[in-house]
């Protein structure tokens, strides 16, 4: 496994660029409330979390707004998409734009990112504004096998305000 430096880290990088790729197919993915492939972008044991306090990383610890392990996304899914539950009757049409990409460390096995993202939701006649840092942790596929996401991290610009309730993922 070969490390690169962080001072020559670009995401011209054939790594970087697979990774940006399967972040941009998420944010597809959930634009199009396609949920059940979204699910299968992650690895068994990755994270979907959603902090109150953006400042720490302790997340097992800490208060979050959303804490998803594969149980939990899968549960969140089920919730979305079947039966009458006002999160799948009523879901906003959504718009995000992920951008602002910075590489942390990229190895032949994972990149971990920083990016910026908006995401317009409109319900009711009324759009409401999500904006955030996110943090990607992207484990590469190996012999064939799709990259997958092992932790995705959003710190919300206004995490520790009162944060309308959402009836999508961010």
């Amino acid at each position: 496994m070969t490390d690169t430096a962080v001072d020559t880290l670009s995401i011209a990088d054939t790594r970087v660029v697979r990774a940006i790729e399967l972040i941009w197919r998420e944010a597809d993915l959930l634009d199009r409330k396609q949920y059940e492939t979204w699910k299968g972008m992650y690895s068994e044991d990755g994270l979907y979390v959603v902090p109150i306090d953006s400042t720490g990383d302790d997340f097992d610890n800490r208060l979050n707004m959303i804490y998803d392990d594969a149980r939990m996304r899968d549960m969140r899914v089920v919730r979305m998409t079947e039966g009458y539950a006002i999160a799948a009757v009523d879901a906003a049409v959504t718009t995000r734009t992920v951008s602002r990409f910075v590489v942390q460390s990229c190895t032949d096995d994972e990149i971990h990112l920083r990016a910026s993202q908006i995401v317009i939701a409109f319900k009711r006649g009324k759009h409401d504004l999500w904006a955030g840092d996110v943090e990607y942790r992207i484990r590469l596929g190996v012999d064939g096998s799709a990259d997958r996401i092992a932790l995705k991290v959003i710190r919300l610009v206004d995490s520790e305000d009162a944060v309308p309730a959402a009836g999508f993922l961010l």
